[in-house]
């Protein structure tokens, strides 16, 4: 169960003023993936889905991380990226 804050935070994202590159893009994906579902499930998309497959990569890098580390880690990420725009 995810808290508020993280649902805050998970919204509040969509508003920053520059889009994050690819690789922020990614690690943001791959942690609320984890905190919300838990580890990555289903088989691995094809070469031809590159973007599907590089999310599936970021989420399935986090296999065994707890829900909670990554809700943590993703609330500190979204308030890096703030703090950045500053």
């Amino acid at each position: 169960m995810v808290s508020q804050l993280f649902e805050e935070k998970a919204k509040q994202v969509n508003s920053l003023a520059t889009k994050p590159g690819n690789d922020v893009l990614l690690r943001l994906y791959g942690l609320y993936k984890q905190a919300t579902v838990g580890d990555c499930v289903g088989d691995r998309p094809g070469v031809f889905s590159m973007k599907e497959r590089a999310k599936w990569d970021a989420w399935d890098k986090l296999r065994g991380m707890t829900g909670e580390e990554a809700e943590k880690l993703y609330i500190e990420l979204v308030e890096d990226l703030f703090a950045a725009e500053q």
